[in-house]
């Protein structure tokens, strides 16, 4: 049984959208909790407004790797820009310390 190269484009791009999109709402829901807690919101208020907003941030990432052009960019925006995001987020928490 041999795989064709559409296949493995689409279930490329499915886990883009599915992987990559969760690391993305989990960076931004990491990083949006560190920077409403340094302006001074109290911290069940940053986890409750940023659980809400990733619902959106993670719809749109999935729509958005679908949207783009090659799976390869979808997986780089996304899982790159979650990580990215949530080593800032580590890095501002500890730098609070």
């Amino acid at each position: 049984m041999t795989t064709s190269q559409p296949t493995v484009g689409v279930v490329s791009r499915v886990a883009a959208a599915l992987l990559g999109g969760w690391l993305f709402a989990w960076g931004f829901v990491t990083l949006g909790i560190m920077l409403l807690l340094r302006a001074g919101m109290p911290y069940s208020d940053a986890r409750t407004l940023t659980y809400l907003l990733a619902f959106l941030v993670y719809l749109a990432g999935l729509c958005w790797s679908f949207a783009m052009r090659r799976a390869r960019s979808a997986w780089l925006t996304l899982a790159g820009g979650g990580a990215a995001m949530t080593a800032l987020a580590w890095w501002l928490a500890r730098a609070s310390l």
